[in-house]
Parts: C-alpha cells; sequence; structure tokens
C-alpha cells in the first residue's frame, strides 16, 4: 500500500482564499510529499511558479462547481489551464442531462473536455450527493465509454452534501477499475479514519483541505 500523503490532493478552492493561503498550501504539500495540489484556473500559473521541480502535481478544476457550461467552453478552459502548468483537470459531469437520462450529450461533454487534455489526465465529478446508486453507477459507464481517466466523487459545493461516502467509492471502483481507471474520493475527507475507510472501498486518490490533519 502506498503512504498516505501519495494519495492526496491537497485542495483549495474556496472563493475568498487569499494569495497567502495559496502560498501555505504549496509549501506544506512539498513539505508532506502530497501528490499534488488542486487549486482553481486562475491560480494554475502560480502554482506552478512555486512547486518547480518539487514532484508536486498540479491539478486544476473545470466547468466548476455546477458542470453546466457549455462544452467547448470546458474545453478551452482546460486547454487553457494545461498551457499554465495544470498536470490533471477535473471536470464537472452534467448533473441535469444524467438526470433526463441524455447519455448521448454527457459522453460527448466528456470527449470533447477529454480531447483537449490530450496526454494529460481527466477526472470527471459525478457529485454522488445528487445521484441515486443506480445513476453513480451508470455515470462511470459513461465515463469509462467516454474515455476518462478518472472518476470523482464530489466537488464539495453541494449544500448539505456529505461528499465521498465509502459506498458510493465501491461502487465507483467496481466499475471503472477493470477498464484500467481509477476513484478520487472528494468531499467530506477529514481526518485518517475517513481516509483509510475510503481507500479501502477503492479510492487511489483523496482530494482534501485537511490534507496534514489526515496524514499527521
Amino acid at each position: 500500500m502506498k503512504q498516505l500523503n501519495e494519495y492526496i490532493e491537497h485542495t483549495l478552492l474556496k472563493q475568498d482564499a487569499p494569495k497567502e493561503a495559496f502560498l501555505k498550501l504549496f509549501e506544506e504539500a512539498k513539505q508532506y510529499k502530497f501528490f499534488g495540489v488542486c487549486v482553481n484556473p486562475a491560480y494554475v500559473s502560480l502554482a506552478k511558479e512555486h512547486l518547480k521541480d518539487s514532484g508536486v502535481k498540479i491539478v486544476t478544476v473545470v466547468g466548476f462547481p455546477l458542470g453546466a457550461s457549455k462544452s467547448e467552453v470546458t474545453a478551452f478552459e482546460a486547454k487553457t489551464a494545461i498551457e499554465d502548468g495544470a498536470d490533471e483537470i477535473d471536470m464537472v459531469m452534467n448533473v441535469s442531462a444524467m438526470k433526463d437520462k441524455n447519455y448521448d450529450y454527457i459522453v460527448k461533454d466528456i470527449k470533447t473536455v477529454k480531447e483537449a487534455c490530450k496526454d494529460h489526465k481527466l477526472k470527471v465529478i459525478l457529485e454522488t450527493d445528487l445521484l441515486t446508486k443506480d445513476e453513480i453507477k451508470k455515470a462511470c459507464e459513461l465515463c469509462v465509454e467516454a474515455g476518462a481517466d478518472l472518476v470523482k466523487t464530489s466537488t464539495g459545493f453541494v449544500k448539505g452534501g456529505v461528499g465521498a461516502k465509502p459506498e458510493d467509492v465501491k461502487i465507483m471502483h467496481d466499475v471503472v477499475a477493470p477498464h484500467g481507471m481509477m476513484v478520487k474520493a472528494s468531499g467530506g475527507v477529514h481526518n485518517r479514519e475517513e481516509a483509510l475507510a475510503v481507500i479501502e472501498a477503492g479510492a487511489e486518490r483523496i482530494g482534501a483541505s485537511a490534507g496534514v490533519k489526515i496524514v499527521s
């Protein structure tokens, strides 16, 4: 098993975070040798500057947090973020399309963004708090069909949402793992116990703002 720090994408997506908070995030990521940091696109260049030669990956979010942008806009956002230095892209699935069973739209949407990512990894955020268990399974099948690299539980922005639940992570893992895809558990992972629970369920990555607390 990997060390706990190697699972963590140290995350700061708060709307009101000052520059000092990002600089602290980057220093912690280097100190604890986290897998990566996850920041909004406006801070990718800053991350690139401060994480140069550190081995810490830079992850950013697109179509965030609603997943309701046009595919071409999300794809442009991904392309621009990669040009700025992002290593991986996390896009949000269009949940309304999922509820409408508009599966062709979802596959096309993900494919359009994946094409913009080229050889950079693309994660698709399902927003599991808004989906039934059957919808989670179906969404994962669509992500496999569309050629995504990982599926991710949550944005952490759903009001009253729980975030990553081990039972949801297991559903996701069981669908995507046979296809060589991974699961990122994000939202609601606050401590070591919760981190170990989602890893046990099949998570290969953990997106958390509490990364330092989890490992220490």
